[in-house]
């Protein structure tokens, strides 16, 4: 039996919470798994004045995957906590990948009236470590009438090609769609080029349908179609914003899990959930825990660990469907009595 190293990374606020769930799952597989607990995060900044340990780079280095909670927390300005952590983490190692599924589960309520889980079936690919969160800018002048902020939006043919070539991939294990998120008529540039790299990687997919829609346009439709997409492949921010609106219409952030991945390398990704820390429930026991969960589903698939990974999944979508539910998808549990479902649901199966 392979032992997988795992860093447990829970962040801020109810990031402990949910991810103390979600290796409580992982530990109820019976899989040999070794733990390292890694104490990071806004409490650690203020303690150290960092957000990670010197080593960090040494420590994630040694692990086969990463399973994280939110960083983030009133007392520490978001940029450090994001820039310090996060973006670090995934722009040192070049994760280039950011994985997340947007699939309503039956049993889970969506904000989009007669809409079922036929209707809600889809996967964002979204690049991860250039396009606007590329970090290349700076601030003049600051604190002057003439203070001028420049934040430059960076796309290397090769960092799109690659993240493209993915998403084609998935697109051919599913309905051979593939879905480009851009921008290209008024981003001259960037998304010319955008374009054109996937014009150029889709020739060497011949079986996959290429379809172009516009960000602004494609917001749209994911509210109005859904249906109508599966794999969509978009730029760092469009990226964002395209899959918190997936979250929402697939009952919410606490359901939204991701992968952050860097497919052919030794680099360690990391799994999460993409609600943030929410302070103003932290501590309360009632956070969502299936969003994590789903992320640790992700990391047992990156694993090797295929077997795994469905039976933790059937065990999500069982309680999704049955409960208990916590209150931000219709039901009254808290945050650890989703989690012992979940548990119960593997053995049961065992």
């Amino acid at each position: 039996m392979t032992t997988h190293r795992i860093a447990q990374l829970p962040g801020d606020g109810v990031g402990k919470e949910v991810v103390a769930e979600a290796r409580k799952a992982v530990d109820a597989l019976g899989l040999a798994i070794e733990w390292t607990h890694l104490p990071w995060g806004s409490d650690y900044y203020l303690e150290h004045g960092t957000m990670m340990a010197d080593d960090w780079v040494e420590t994630l280095r040694a692990q086969d995957a990463v399973l994280m909670g939110s960083c983030g927390w009133p007392t520490v300005p978001d940029h450090v906590t994001v820039w310090g952590m996060t973006l670090k983490i995934r722009q040192t190692f070049d994760l280039w990948a950011n994985v997340r599924p947007a699939r309503l589960l039956p049993g889970i309520p969506t904000k989009l009236a007669g809409r079922t889980p036929a209707d809600i079936d889809m996967i964002f690919v979204r690049e991860n470590t250039e396009g606007e969160y590329a970090g290349v800018g700076g601030r003049v002048h600051q604190g002057h009438p003439s203070e001028i902020g420049i934040e430059t939006s960076v796309f290397t043919r090769a960092g799109i090609d690659r993240v493209v070539r993915y998403a084609f991939g998935l697109a051919q294990q599913r309905k051979r769609v593939l879905t480009s998120a851009t921008k290209s008529n008024a981003s001259r540039f960037g998304y010319v080029l955008w374009d054109e790299v996937v014009e150029d990687v889709g020739a060497d997919f011949p079986d996959v349908r290429i379809d172009r829609v516009l960000v602004d346009a494609l917001a749209a439709r994911m509210v109005t179609n859904p249906g109508s997409l599966d794999v969509v492949v978009a730029s760092n921010l469009f990226g964002d914003i395209l899959t918190d609106i997936a979250a929402a219409i697939q009952g919410g952030m606490g359901m939204s899990a991701s992968a952050n991945l860097a497919p052919g390398s030794s680099a360690p990704p990391f799994f999460e959930s993409v609600h943030g820390s929410a302070p103003d429930i932290a501590g309360k026991g009632i956070a969502n825990p299936i969003a994590t969960i789903w992320s640790a589903v992700l990391m047992l698939e990156h694993l090797g660990e295929p077997a795994a990974a469905a039976r933790l999944m059937a065990a999500i979508e069982a309680v999704c469907l049955h409960g208990p539910r916590t209150g931000d998808v219709g039901g009254t549990a808290g945050t650890s009595e989703v989690g012992d479902a979940v548990v119960a649901r593997l053995r049961a199966s065992a």
